[in-house]
């Protein structure tokens, strides 16, 4: 029993970081938009300049939880096709 309730604790903890992380690829993707329709960065506006150490912190995550969606949706592929980079042998 302790096994399972800590591994539902582990897939609920990913779960939530998972959203976190599709939350500000969304909140990025769009302050990206606003740039290059409108010229307008909402980051920067929020946090008074794109230069405040605030500002560059948000960035930096946003930047961060890119990364991590990448390699998430990777891994996401790799399991579905089977594939993952070695060769399995069928026998």
């Amino acid at each position: 029993m302790q096994v399972r309730g800590s591994l539902t604790r582990k897939v609920k903890n990913m779960k939530f970081i998972r959203f976190i992380v599709l939350l500000l690829v969304i909140v990025g993707a769009l302050n990206w938009g606003l740039w290059g329709f409108f010229q307008y960065d909402l980051v920067a506006d929020i946090f008074g300049g794109n230069t405040t150490g605030w500002a560059r912190f948000v960035y930096a995550i946003i930047g961060i939880c890119g990364i991590y969606a990448i390699f998430d949706v990777c891994k996401c592929k790799c399991k579905k096709s089977g594939e993952c980079g070695s060769k399995r042998e069928d026998n």
